[in-house]
């Protein structure tokens, strides 16, 4: 199963965040999934491709010629997709998905998450989204997303909807539910 991770690539994160998103990568490897990530280097890019490849997992990082022109080009990759923007980075690695895990992040990592819920939503696909709910990171997101619920911009019953780990413990056991379902 291929496994894309969306993530922050902020070196200025605390460690914490970097250690899970390490134990995530290797706990994607050692269950003989793949890593599709977004090819960059720094913050937990850095340590979830770092995780699989302390278990030689197999990473394809998807990057745009803005990253590459940055000189933040991952080296971890076993195989490396190249596109020009980020929009068709986005739109790569949600074909090349089977199951979508959000860690903590910022503006781009939302952008990920909220394009793969939207889209989900009007039936383009099917295909899970976990949002990691580490340390509380997404507390006032979620709150949102009731606080939309409740005001009825979201249907309480929803065709598509994220499911929220409360770790990266919990995100495994939702991924490992998956793939024997």
């Amino acid at each position: 199963m291929n496994i894309a991770v969306f993530c922050s690539s902020s070196n200025h994160i605390a460690e914490h965040y970097k250690q899970a998103a390490v134990h995530l990568g290797e706990q994607i490897a050692e269950g003989g999934n793949t890593l599709v990530f977004g090819g960059a280097t720094g913050g937990l890019m850095d340590s979830v491709a770092q995780g699989a490849t302390n278990k030689n997992g197999v990473i394809i990082g998807v990057i745009a010629q803005a990253i590459i022109r940055m000189k933040r080009q991952s080296i971890l990759s076993t195989e490396l997709v190249i596109v020009e923007t980020m929009s068709q980075r986005k739109e790569k690695i949600k074909s090349l998905a089977d199951v979508f895990v959000v860690l903590a992040g910022s503006y781009g990592t939302l952008d990920e998450m909220l394009d793969i819920i939207a889209s989900g939503t009007v039936g383009e696909h099917k295909k899970p989204i976990i949002i990691v709910n580490e340390n509380g990171f997404y507390n006032n997101f979620l709150a949102q997303i009731d606080f939309m619920r409740l005001e009825k911009f979201i249907p309480v019953e929803e065709s598509y909807k994220p499911l929220i780990a409360s770790n990266i413990n919990h995100c495994i056991e939702i991924i490992n539910n998956i793939l024997t379902h």
